[in-house]
């Protein structure tokens, strides 16, 4: 019978632990949190030091009640992670169980090899009651946050929202960054390119600055004809590109999104799986240093496959202040192994730190840069010529991302050039970029706001309560001014470019930008950037003993509270951003523009108490206003709606609405988008050209047709569905000789349909 009793967080870490123990070592899991704040209640006495009252977790009173029989009459050991919540979940199990925290074994390892186990294994350490008192500091503060805050966005903006320390900073940087796009105003100049002639080769160069608008520009083309080019200056000098170092958690994340595509929650979903399956070290981390160890074994590594020219063992120097995640950069455990993981997302985000963390260790890139300085004759500005070609690619051999050679022909100090052609073309400023996942959380990182294990759930977060949504951007169309010379010809032309177009970038919803603008109001410092990561720093100082925990919630509390009383006072009619824009000329009610259920939304009259009063009506905001901005003059057209626009060759009468997303057509008991129409409007016959194109496609998407049963084309292949459940027709089969017995066979052996909450995007009360 077994003497001991390891106790981690996941059965899987248990399972790699198991392999590395003998049958003296029985390996349980707590199934991640055991005990915490009861959810019901705030658990929290604030008069009496802020002293927690905690409770097993729902669901996790068998667990609890299995290591507590589990744990009688042997040695605990708690292997739970090494970081701050970790310790935190070792000190509830000890709880939990009955074990003195003092007493018990605790052991900690970044990587769950079988070296690294027993080495943990053989100095074992107690509880730090430091990491643990800045952890619940943590839980405790955002729990005073959430339980006080939320019930005022209830009662002042709409039920069942919440607020939190770091996901309504999070939200606030994306409705600022939106506001910026907003209010940016696009600036005009032309930019200046020229192919010259070096000696039957093309050599191509940009003026050394931007022209103003196009008089300047014209102007500046047409003195080139009589202009003499000549080669002013060659400037060669060797440069070099040094790796970036091994990967924390927020350049991984940063860096699987760039490269893999892979959202922040994907990446440490799939981090978690290689680190319990031993393969990589702990991945939540905001340290860059590497072992002495690894460094070795990167060196050998490095010397055997490529050659020593290419090693040159280095160490990162951690930039956190307190990097208290964990000890050591994500790296593989074994450093000889180029690949690994069960599925491909593991193999993919694998690979990834390995060639990561064997760069790290290889000697820098050598570059020769090339940059050719072309005097005008006439003129005070230069073209410039840049080249670069890559001598030595050292660890680009290993990470890639190194540039394709710009190589560029020869030509001597002093030697005339003749253009073949300079174009003058017009250019705009670009505003700020949006936040994708991986870029705020880069952006949270230098503002020293949350910490590696919160990246993933507060953009989670913050997207669930739909105060941010991620979304594509579709593109728009600018017509934009060229000239072209070609020897003393002088063309000018109008050219469409396409610009704004981006994918996967976060947006704030009309919701997130009224609960921000609320919060930044009546709570300032729950959104200040610097307050956040004064919080931060504060918790930093708790886990180095520098603080007592107790004071930092004493001091959060004294003007956080005070600010709770005083919204109390705050109208709803205030808080929902309500304005009266006037009143309707035909019915003399009030129209007001607020945030509703869904949305934005406008209202004609008031509700009151009075039952058979009429009740007030409501419509949608023209399709590019705001709350801020709609008039009384926008806003009444849009009660109008639905609008009769005609009827159909049968008879059916089509209305045209506004519905939550977008503007629609309903033709009896079908309904088709119009989206880029205008439903007040649209006419009769274009109407009727728009049911006929969306019946001629819906049609088309049908290969086979049973009744309920179907067979259709749809935009990832064809499918079989009932109109609850789809399936896709397998690659093996011809859709168009499926029979029914066949479809009915492949849909019930489909997986179930997964539900995905969309957005509310358009208000429909």
């Amino acid at each position: 019978m077994a003497k001991n009793l390891v106790i981690v967080e996941s059965p899987a870490k248990a399972k790699t632990i198991g392999r590395f123990l003998g049958s003296n070592y029985q390996i349980k899991s707590s199934l991640g949190h055991i005990r915490d704040l009861p959810k019901q209640d705030l658990g929290v006495d604030i008069k009496n030091k802020f002293m927690p009252t905690y409770q097993v977790s729902p669901g996790k009173e068998k667990t609890a009640k299995e290591l507590k029989a589990a744990a009688k009459d042997k040695a605990v050991w708690l292997a739970t992670d090494e970081d701050r919540e970790g310790e935190a979940i070792a000190w509830h199990v000890c709880n939990v169980i009955g074990a003195d925290p003092a007493k018990t074994h605790r052991i900690v390892f970044h990587e769950i090899t079988e070296p690294a186990v027993k080495a943990a294994i053989a100095k074992p350490r107690t509880i730090d009651m430091k990491l643990v008192d800045s952890q619940q500091a943590r839980r405790i503060l955002d729990r005073l946050v959430g339980y006080e805050l939320s019930p005022v966005l209830w009662k002042k903006v709409r039920t069942g929202l919440s607020a939190g320390r770091v996901q309504s900073v999070a939200v606030r940087l994306i409705v600022d960054r939106e506001r910026e796009i907003k209010d940016f105003k696009p600036v005009a100049s032309f930019k200046v390119t020229a192919e010259f002639d070096a000696g039957g080769q093309p050599l191509p160069a940009e003026l050394d600055t931007k022209l103003e608008n196009i008089e300047e520009s014209r102007r500046f083309l047409n003195q080139m004809p009589t202009s003499r080019f000549k080669v002013a200056n060659i400037a060669e000098k060797p440069a070099s590109r040094s790796p970036s170092a091994p990967f924390t958690t927020s350049t991984l994340q940063q860096e699987a999104a760039r490269r893999l595509g892979f959202s922040v929650k994907q990446t440490m979903v799939t981090a978690q799986r290689l680190y319990e399956n031993g393969l990589i070290t702990y991945m939540r981390t905001d340290s860059t240093t590497l072992s002495p160890q690894a460094i070795e074994a990167a060196k050998s590594y490095i010397i055997i496959t490529y050659g020593a020219k290419y090693s040159y063992p280095r160490q990162f120097q951690t930039k956190a202040k307190l990097a208290q995640e964990a000890h050591e950069a994500i790296r593989p455990a074994n450093l000889s192994k180029p690949t690994a993981g069960v599925d491909s997302g593991q193999k993919k985000l694998y690979e990834l730190i390995w060639r990561r963390a064997i760069a790290s260790q290889m000697t820098a890139a050598q570059i020769a840069k090339t940059e050719v300085s072309i005097e005008i004759s006439n003129q005070d500005l230069r073209f410039i010529a840049s080249g670069e070609v890559l001598v030595f690619d050292g660890f680009i051999k290993v990470y890639g991302g190194g540039r394709d050679d710009r190589i560029l022909p020869k030509v001597a100090g002093g030697q005339d050039l003749n253009y073949q052609k300079i174009s003058a073309t017009e250019t705009y400023s670009r505003p700020p970029a949006r936040y994708s996942e991986a870029t705020l959380v880069k952006k949270l990182e230098q503002l020293g706001i949350g910490r590696p294990s919160t990246y993933s759930p507060i953009i989670s977060t913050i997207q669930d309560r739909e105060y941010v949504e991620k979304t594509d951007i579709e593109g728009q169309t600018r017509q934009v001014k060229e000239l072209t010379l070609v020897g003393d010809q002088l063309k000018e032309q109008q050219l469409s470019v396409n610009f704004g177009a981006d994918r996967s970038k976060l947006m704030p919803t009309p919701l997130g930008e009224l609960v921000t603008d609320f919060l930044i109001t009546h709570f300032k410092p729950i959104v200040d950037y610097q307050f956040t990561a004064l919080a931060e720093e504060q918790f930093d100082q708790i886990a180095e003993g520098k603080i007592a925990w107790q004071s930092v919630l004493e001091d959060f509390y004294k003007f956080f509270h005070p600010l709770i009383e005083k919204s109390k006072d705050v109208s709803r009619f205030e808080a929902v951003k309500a304005r009266e824009l006037g009143t309707h000329p035909k019915t003399g009610k009030k129209i007001i523009v607020r945030y509703g259920r869904y949305g934005p939304v406008l209202q004609m009259g008031e509700a009151t108490k009075d039952k058979k009063a009429p009740k007030p009506q409501f419509a949608p905001l023209p399709d590019g206003s705001t709350i801020e901005d709609i008039d009384l003059k926008q806003a009444l057209p849009m009660f109008n709606l639905p609008r009769p626009v005609g009827q159909t060759d049968e008879g059916t009468p089509i209305l045209a609405d506004i519905g939550r997303f977008g503007p629609y057509l309903k033709v009896g008991k079908k309904s088709l988008s119009i989206e880029g129409s205008d439903p007040l409007s649209i006419s009769e016959p274009e109407a009727k050209k728009l049911i006929a194109e969306h019946d001629k496609r819906q049609k088309e998407r049908v290969i086979a047709d049973w009744g309920t049963l179907k067979i259709l084309r749809g935009p990832y292949g064809p499918f079989i569905t009932d109109g609850k459940k789809n399936a896709p027709v397998p690659k093996s089969e011809d859709p168009e000789k499926v029979s029914e017995p066949q479809a009915k066979d492949i849909l019930r052996n489909a997986r179930p349909k997964r539900h995905f909450r969309r957005p509310k995007r358009l208000p429909k009360t």
